[in-house]
Formats: structure tokens, sequence, C-alpha cells
């Protein structure tokens, strides 16, 4: 179940010569980061994984370096989710890059492959990855609003030019506007029995509704362009 979307021309030829690696930004994720991991260890498309700790002060530097293989950034203080991308971005020479949220639940190979398969083939230039099935509270928010998954796989040059250094939470927001103005070719890819922890669920009822709060306004101010 495959939607496009988009205004740019595909890719022309297919890609599956080039190297792909993922990127997991991750702050405190230590209950989830694992399986993230071993999931990405079975996918043959998968060259490199990249772990970027953002300043985490639980466990979760210390079990991605546990791994074999992994490529573990360590950013001493958290900088947010989009420092943490290009981070994660400046130590790989991967030629496409997938970007997946270190805290979900019930990811599977399929669920990669298919954010990656569009993109390898050169279909697309880029990935939006849509939860399905999953939580209500996800489902619906990314229903309503989809450029808010953080799911996602795109060509190097596209993520190298998307100015998101400086944005914490509403990274995924600027990324689809760069993709679009860009004129990107975008596919969305519904990903069934998949979602994430709800912040509420991290951090408490009331420091989860404030991160919330936050994380909306700062997504309200990209979408009127007042970043």
């Amino acid at each position: 179940n495959h939607e496009e979307h988009g205004v740019g021309a595909p890719g022309s030829a297919p890609l599956r010569n080039m190297k792909t690696a993922a990127i997991i930004p991750a702050y405190n994720e230590e209950a989830t980061v694992r399986h993230v991991i071993h999931v990405l260890q079975r996918v043959e498309e998968i060259n490199e994984i990249v772990v970027v700790n953002d300043g985490s002060i639980d466990r979760t530097a210390e079990i991605a370096s546990e791994e074999y293989g992994i490529v573990l950034v360590n950013l001493k203080e958290n900088v947010g989710k989009g420092g943490a991308v290009k981070a994660g971005l400046n130590a790989t020479q991967a030629d496409i890059l997938i970007l997946l949220d270190a805290d979900l639940v019930g990811l599977q190979v399929e669920h990669v492959r298919a954010l990656l398969e569009p993109v390898l083939t050169g279909r697309a230039d880029a990935t939006i990855g849509i939860f399905r099935e999953g939580h209500v509270a996800t489902d619906v928010a990314q229903f309503i609003a989809p450029s808010l998954s953080g799911q996602r796989a795109v060509r190097r040059e596209l993520l190298e030019t998307a100015d998101i250094e400086k944005t914490r939470y509403g990274v995924e927001v600027a990324l689809t506007r760069h993709l679009e103005e860009k004129k990107a070719h975008i596919e969305r890819v519904e990903l069934h029995k998949l979602t994430h922890h709800t912040k509420e669920q991290k951090l408490g009822i009331l420091r989860g509704l404030k991160a919330r709060v936050v994380m909306y306004y700062e997504v309200a101010r990209i979408l009127l362009g007042r970043e």
C-alpha cells in the first residue's frame, strides 16, 4: 500500500550498488535501542548502522557499544534530533540514508525494506513511513500530519542540503518541506503494526504533555516559516 506523492521526477536508474546506512538518533532509549539495532543487523541492504547517542544519561550508549559493527557517535550534550541526524550523516559516506527512531516498538525487517526499496530502485528520491494499526495516538497523529513521521529513507544529497541541524522537535516537518522545495519525488509507505512510545509513556503524564506542547509549538513555527 504505497501512496506516491511529490512533484519531482523519480530517479531513473536503480541504486542497488550504492552504499546504504541507517542513522538512529537516540536520547535515553535504553529500553528499545537494542531491538532496533538487531532488526537492522538482519537487513542485507543495510551496509552500516550509525547510532547517535544524543547526550543520554541512561545506558543507551553502553547498550549500542555492545553490539557488533555499530558506529557509535557520542554527543556530550543533548543537541536535539536535527543535530543528531546531521552528526550521524557526518559519520558515514553512504549514498542512501534510512532514518529510524530509537524508540520503535514492533519494528520488523520488512518495515525497513519497505522504506528502502523505492529509493534503492530509483523509483523515488525519498520515502516517509506512516504508522498503521500500531498505537491509536501515533496512528492518528500521522494520519493528520504524515510529515511528522521520523521513519524515512532519503538520498544523501537531499539530506546534506537540509537545514535541520538546529531543529530539535520539528526536524521531520523541516525535512519534508526541504524535500518538497527541491521537488524531490516522495513515496509514502504504510508501516503496519509499528509504533513508538509516546512522550507521556516515557516521561510521565505531566512531563510528557509539556514536551508534546513544546514539540507542537516548534512544528507550528516551522510550518509558519518562523524557524
